[in-house]
């Protein structure tokens, strides 16, 4: 720690009680009363130094006694500052160092101590040190907290802006190109005991630092001096991920509720002001408040985790409605970023509906989808039944944003006092095309119909259209096709549509199987002989390996008509379930099987034997032809 020291005297105070004595050994003639403090002086040392005491004395009455009292109630710095000041008049041995001088600089302004009151005043002295301690970054710190002390004098003699002036250079600057005494650094000696020349050892590399290196010192300001200081490297370009990262270090250390992620009892025990006292409530939702404004706007800078970390907080600490607002637009703008878990707030509000707060998620939600629509209107996206043509590097965010939204859904669903309508709402928001299967907001949906059994088959059917049956995979299908609690129509559905994908696959495969066919034999389509004499003999082998290709394909293609006929018959089950669904297995393609046709027994007609039979004419002989 840098300091000076000024005058040549050894010590000529000493102090009884409540009184400071000078030591001389002259019977002091004025008495000066700072505070609860009583210093008796002598006129001539003080009315040489400083012009306010000048006029002060002159003003006290001539004759002696014990009228000749001054009263500095007022001074900066109270009754040590005014100790500093004596001893310097007097020309005694004071130490200046960066915890006494600002309040020792605003003592003599306030006294008037200039050069017209002798060479090397107070003033002038206290300034060149002023000068050596803003060299020293962790110096300049310790001097701006000392200006709590004094006010509004560190402001009209400009320390204030003098030591954030300071500061703001050190902190934009890069340490490592720039060898200021940052912390860590302040010794005049290197680790090994070598002298440093100039900042710079001759023997040991000084270790690197990082960006933030800063972010600690300050956290210790007050916060109007830290505005001040963040507004100030703002203005010099500091880089705003180093701003944002410094706010969310200052909050951190000043707001303790943002570092609690409790659970939901906690948090609405806290709610109820039980374990946090009203004025420290009150002193964090302004700070609070603050930081809020104080936040880039560039997205991204930062943390969707402490953004909503701070909207817990608000919500804890009823903060304004606009501070909230401002809160859920920078959450909103980066959705994509945020965590499941981090969505799970808790409701906070008199009236609990909910467990969670599906309000507040649904106002994130519609601002992100508004930054979306307003993104993409200059590059619209082609959607064609469903599914996205172009833009698939504006649709990764949605898509990111549709699987959150799905598992968000899933984890509210159990709550029994959660409306459809809000459910409802909060999934129609992604469009269809944002997700590329919906097994995710069908296990949602399926959730939500086994925490509310009571739903009529109206609001199922209702809740059944926020998915695709289509986009199912195979292992959704199968689920959803024995899920009692879906409607029969969406059932039968998923039926149709496996049904028709199996369908689709099986034609694949023997399409595939006809051209290896055709491949393996091409003399079929030049119209050769099977047996031609000009194939290789050598090419058997070689048709045995694609034979058994062949043979894979067709054991591919016979296992899929084996789960196409036991999906039939599953849907011939359900189908007999529900008799007035009688035109179903027409519409899917079953068809009854074909009777063989039995003639009536009264329309078969017996056959006559025709003319040209042997007749027995009675006598028993029969007709014989002559043979000549």
């Amino acid at each position: 720690m840098p300091t000076m020291k000024l005058g040549i005297k050894s010590e000529a105070f000493h102090r009884d009680g409540q009184t400071w004595l000078c030591s001389s050994g002259l019977p002091s003639d004025v008495a000066v009363e700072v505070g609860d403090m009583s210093f008796h002086l002598h006129k001539f040392p003080l009315l040489s130094k400083s012009g306010f005491l000048e006029k002060l004395i002159e003003q006290l009455p001539s004759e002696d006694g014990s009228g000749r009292v001054l009263k500095l109630h007022d001074i900066p710095g109270g009754a040590k500052a005014f100790e500093l000041v004596a001893k310097f008049c007097y020309d005694v041995k004071i130490e200046l160092t960066s915890l006494n001088i600002v309040s020792l600089r605003c003592a003599a302004e306030y006294l008037q101590m200039t050069e017209d009151y002798g060479e090397g005043n107070l003033i002038s002295q206290t300034e060149v040190f002023l000068n050596e301690v803003f060299g020293n970054w962790t110096d300049t710190v310790k001097a701006l907290e000392t200006c709590e002390e004094v006010g509004a004098y560190a402001e009209e003699v400009h320390i204030v802006s003098r030591c954030i002036d300071s500061l703001a250079v050190k902190a934009c600057a890069d340490p490592q190109l720039f060898n200021w005494p940052v912390k860590g650094q302040e010794n005049a000696q290197s680790p090994n005991g070598t002298v440093l020349w100039n900042g710079i050892s001759s023997t040991t590399k000084p270790q690197p630092t990082g960006e933030d290196w800063w972010y600690e010192d300050v956290s210790f300001l007050r916060f109007p001096l830290y505005k001040l200081f963040i507004l100030s490297v703002e203005a010099k370009g500091l880089k705003a991920e180093n701003i944002a990262a410094s706010l969310i270090h200052y909050a951190k250390k000043n707001i303790p509720l943002i570092n609690n992620q409790s659970s939901f009892n906690d948090m609405n025990h806290v709610g109820s002001g039980a374990t946090i006292s009203t004025n420290s409530e009150v002193d964090q939702r302004v700070l609070l408040e603050e930081i809020v404004g104080l936040l880039p706007s560039v997205k991204g800078v930062t943390t969707t985790n402490f953004l909503i970390g701070l909207l817990r907080t608000a919500m804890i600490l009823h903060a304004s409605p606009s501070c909230r607002e401002i809160l859920e637009k920078k959450i909103g703008s980066q959705l994509d970023q945020a965590l499941l878990v981090d969505l799970l707030i808790p409701n906070m509000g008199y009236t609990v509906e909910t467990l969670y707060d599906i309000d507040c998620i649904q106002r994130i939600l519609d601002h992100f989808m508004y930054i979306y629509h307003a993104t993409t209107a200059s590059s619209p996206c082609i959607v064609e039944e469903g599914q996205l043509v172009g833009g698939t590097d504006t649709l990764t965010p949605l898509t990111m944003v549709a699987s959150l939204v799905d598992g968000y859904l899933a984890e509210v669903a159990p709550d029994v006092n959660l409306k459809l309508p809000k459910f409802h709402s909060l999934a129609a928001v992604i469009p269809d095309y944002a997700r590329s299967m919906d097994d995710g907001i069908y296990h949602a949906v399926d959730v939500y119909l086994k925490a509310h059994p009571w739903l009529s088959d109206s609001e199922r059917e209702q809740l059944c259209r926020l998915m695709n049956c289509q986009k199912l995979s195979l292992e959704a299908s199968t689920h959803a096709a024995q899920n009692e609690r879906l409607p029969l129509r969406v059932i039968v559905q998923v039926l149709f549509f496996e049904q028709l994908r199996l369908r689709t696959s099986i034609s694949g495969w023997f399409f595939v199987s006809d051209n290896l066919e055709n491949s393996q034999h091409p003399s079929r389509n030049l119209g050769l002989p099977k047996n031609d004499c000009s194939r290789p003999m050598e090419s058997s082998a070689q048709d045995g390996e694609q034979g058994g290709g062949g043979k894979d394909v067709k054991e591919r293609v016979s296992e899929l008509e084996r789960e196409c006929v036991g999906m039939k018959m599953e849907l011939e089950k359900l189908v007999k379930a529900k008799k007035s669904w009688s035109l179903l297995p027409k519409k899917l393609g079953f068809r009854r099987k074909s009777q063989p046709c039995i003639p009536k027994a009264d329309d078969v007609k017996e056959q006559t034997p025709s003319a040209s039979a042997p007749q027995n004419n009675g006598s028993g002989d029969v007709g014989q032809g002559v043979v000549e």
